[in-house]
């Protein structure tokens, strides 16, 4: 399964710098723990996916995750050993812009040293640094 939208206004966009704090989902809403990024940068569809899987097989049933990340920029790429010009390339893959501060996954019904434990897998998976938070540090 992988992320992507399901219409977009414009099929390729262009890359921009990815600079300071996230304003926006900064904070823990739905669940008791979180994983927060430290650094900004660019999650892509399977990374997320991936996610989901080692958090699904770790809570058998139990828990509640949510997701407060999608992949809405497309990231397009020219062919290998292609010379240069010729256009724009073809649409490779979907990213998530993530910002310093931004809550990715958050987790329920769960101890807390259990979900240590799960966000620890999950940071393994992603190519940004992270940091576990819980509701009550807020």
């Amino acid at each position: 399964m992988v992320l992507m939208p399901r219409k977009v206004k414009y099929r390729k966009s262009q890359k921009r710098k990815m600079r300071g704090l996230a304003t926006v989902g900064n904070k823990i809403h739905f669940g008791e723990y979180g994983i927060k990024t430290l650094e900004n940068g660019l999650i892509r569809s399977n990374h997320i996916e991936a996610c989901r899987l080692v958090v699904s097989r770790k809570l058998k049933g139990t828990g509640k995750l949510w997701i407060n990340i999608f992949p809405h920029k497309p990231v397009s790429k020219k062919p290998a050993e292609t010379r240069m010009g010729k256009g724009k390339g073809d649409l490779d893959h979907w990213v998530a812009e993530v910002h310093r501060g931004k809550v990715l996954f958050e987790i329920s019904g769960v101890p807390e040293d259990y979900a240590r434990g799960i966000f620890r897998l999950v940071s393994f998976k992603l190519p940004v640094k992270t940091k576990f938070v819980s509701r009550m540090d807020q």
